[in-house]
């Protein structure tokens, strides 16, 4: 039989075109979860971009806040250095979260 561009079959019964529909709905909707599968990727890729982010962006910021209060504050280099370390403890006691939480253990949790 003949589809028009919408891609339905013309001219069936109501039942035949409505089970018509189901079979591209279903046909659509497993692949799209097939795109959907790929981009998503696995859980331990995201934990391990996190972790990164976090050992890199807690010390960066701390630098920079530093840095620009060292400026404002006439007191380079020691705020810089302080706040970056502040930043490295802040990094790695997130990275001890998002670990605990990978591998089913709370770290943040009161004993």
């Amino acid at each position: 039989m003949a589809e028009d561009e919408t891609g339905e079959v013309p001219k069936l019964p109501p039942d035949a075109r409505l089970e018509s529909l189901d079979e591209r709905l279903e046909r659509l909707q497993e692949a799209e979860a097939k795109r959907n599968a790929r981009k998503q990727g696995n859980a331990d890729n995201r934990a391990g971009r996190l972790v990164v982010s976090q050992l890199v962006g807690g010390p960066v910021g701390g630098a920079m806040v530093g840095w620009v209060l060292d400026q404002w504050l006439g007191t380079a280099p020691w705020l810089l250095l302080g706040l970056m370390f502040i930043g490295f403890a802040g990094g790695f006691i997130s990275v001890m979260r998002i670990s605990g939480r990978s591998t089913g253990n709370r770290t943040d949790e009161p004993r």
